[in-house]
């Protein structure tokens, strides 16, 4: 499958919406950035595994024209821009992209191509899928137990950026704005504001429901620290609840109506809620007893990396952000450039995120190929150095041979 560039793609092969339903034609149009550090290679490595399995799936029935866009440090290096227009321009206009890891701009300018990219295109859902793959190496005795999808929301609490630095005329204004409000803040710190909205928590626990229903998920939990900060994170808990009960009522319990009848929860998704620490706690006590997490944005940010380190970590941890119409699907894990070019790195976080765009089209059928051989290769235990240093009569393979492995696996 080609590289295209974009004034070669016709109107035929763009993803288009009716109805608030997303159309995909056979012959599709997906932007990529292939990232900067390791990207170029695990985003070789990605498209050869990504373009086999539609291969052996559909025949010559479906195919990806890849159209490369610019973002990261290879953008700077050629535009003088680290996130160009145009980049913005032809993902805005194809709605699906997948994107390797992006280095972090030094100095002032863009605080995270990352979080950039999720407020530009108001990709309020962060989807993160934690499954563990038998006989992978983790840290807990049990992380066959591991098995859940994590919604974060992405777009509001502290990563909205409003901060302000210590003894900067900022900070002294509003901390002389809170004194006369009757709160005490210590002089020389420095200020960060958490804005979390009912619009921004309702839409994201809406997703994370509307997951549950559709895949047959038991349980959807939203996490929260409601009992210390009342009116954001108490607040999201609160919303998470009327959205619930209002708008999928005949298809959900709350706990503490199935406290009252039982059998509510044999019959219904189950909504409950805990606190953030303890649900910490619970997913390495007993992680089995969780399906669907909706959170916040920091304290997803926080679970699902936890989540990720007990079933083998970032390299194999797949990730989505989603709004209404566009999503752009990513490597979860950092550029890592002292492995740059050396085709070593595990490519198993970009080829899983893969396959949630492969879903998120509905092609599930070569996503369920490639997560069949994905699985079929760890057991054969032939993986890259950050799995081969942790298991025993392991076969060491490079970036580019753990993709000809999976792709040998499809058959």
């Amino acid at each position: 499958m080609s590289i295209e560039t974009k004034d070669k793609i016709t109107e035929a092969s763009k993803i288009t919406f009716k109805d608030g339903k997303m159309i995909v034609p056979n012959k599709v149009a997906i932007p990529f950035i292939e990232g900067d550090g390791t990207g170029p290679d695990i985003w070789k490595a990605t498209k050869k595994v990504l373009e086999a399995a539609i291969k052996k799936t559909y025949k010559n029935e479906k195919e990806i024209l890849w159209v490369e866009v610019l973002a990261g440090q290879k953008a700077f290096d050629e535009k003088k821009d680290w996130l160009p227009k145009d980049t913005l321009d032809t993902i805005r206009e194809f709605k699906v992209a997948i994107k390797g890891p992006l280095t972090t701009p030094i100095g002032g300018g863009i605080r995270s191509l990352n979080v950039a990219l999720r407020q530009i295109f108001d990709l309020y859902a962060c989807i993160r899928p934690i499954k563990y793959f038998n006989g992978i190496p983790s840290p807990v005795r049990n992380p066959e137990k591991v098995n859940l999808t994590i919604f974060r929301e992405n777009t509001e609490d502290v990563y909205s950026g409003i901060e302000f630095k210590s003894n900067s005329d900022e900070a002294k204004k509003l901390i002389d704005f809170l004194k006369s409000l009757g709160h005490t803040v210590r002089a020389g710190s420095g200020v960060g504001i958490k804005p979390m909205s009912e619009l921004g928590s309702k839409r994201l626990v809406r997703k994370a429901i509307e997951y549950a229903i559709q895949n047959k998920k038991p349980l959807v939990t939203l996490v929260h620290k409601g009992n210390i900060m009342k009116f954001t994170e108490g607040a999201f808990c609160e919303w998470g609840y009327a959205v619930a009960k209002s708008e999928f009522r005949a298809q959900i319990a709350t706990e503490e109506e199935t406290n009252i009848n039982p059998a509510l929860g044999s019959e219904k998704v189950l909504i409950n809620d805990r606190i953030a620490d303890s649900m910490f706690q619970q997913l390495l006590t007993r992680p089995d007893q969780y399906s669907v997490l909706a959170t916040p944005n920091l304290n997803g940010d926080y679970l699902s990396d936890a989540c990720a380190a007990q079933v083998g970590g970032l390299g194999i941890a797949p990730g989505a952000n989603i709004g209404d119409e566009i999503a752009i699907f990513e490597a979860t894990h950092g550029t890592a450039p002292k492995y740059a070019n050396q085709d070593k790195v595990n490519p198993g976080s970009l080829i899983l995120s893969g396959v949630m765009m492969f879903d998120h089209l509905g092609w599930s059928e070569a996503g369920k190929l490639i997560v069949d051989a994905f699985a079929k290769t760890i057991t054969q235990k032939k993986v890259t150095y950050d799995l081969e240093r942790l298991m025993t009569d392991a076969t060491l393979v490079k970036t580019s041979e753990f993709a000809d492995i999976i792709i040998q696996n499809m058959n």
